[in-house]
């Protein structure tokens, strides 16, 4: 069984605006948090703070908490695995103009269209084509917003 291992990060602002990246798949557009694929010797650490100057230009200089976890087993989720493994990581900051170090070319080789920051209210009242993931994203959100940051990493739905 080939699961890809991948970080996200789950940027927040002092004011509670999460950003988000669009990105366009042959079957619709999903709004995710930053992050992707864990390169082969790189730690979870290395690949969130690569991905996170690549994608929205983000220097991560902490170690933030380990707050998600999240398996999918489905062949059809990421062309040539079986699945994936997601390990999400609370990343706080200031609200910042994100723009990355991939070029316009290679952020579209990447599916990504679109950065932006959305609040919880506007993410629950969202009525659009699009769909936001991780699946069922203003649950765990809002109980991390509320509860603050777990002891253990929360294990999300597929």
């Amino acid at each position: 069984m080939r699961l890809r291992p991948a970080v996200r990060a789950l940027l927040l602002s002092g004011d509670d605006h999460i950003l988000l990246c669009r990105h366009l798949t042959p079957a619709r557009a999903v709004w995710a948090l930053p992050g992707g694929k864990i390169e082969p010797g790189e730690t979870h650490l290395e690949a969130l703070r690569r991905e996170l100057l690549e994608e929205v230009g983000y220097t991560l200089d902490t170690t933030p908490p380990h707050v998600w976890h999240r398996v999918v087993m489905d062949p059809a989720y990421i062309r040539g695995y079986d699945g994936a493994i997601q390990d999400y990581f609370l990343v706080r900051t200031e609200k910042f103009t994100p723009r990355g170090t991939l070029t316009d070319a290679q952020l579209a080789a990447e599916n990504i269209t679109e950065l932006r920051w959305w609040t919880v209210p506007e993410i629950a009242a969202y009525r659009g084509p699009d769909v936001f993931g991780p699946g069922g994203l203003i649950t765990p959100l809002t109980a991390l917003l509320t509860n603050g940051v777990p002891a253990q990493p929360i294990t999300l739905e597929a």
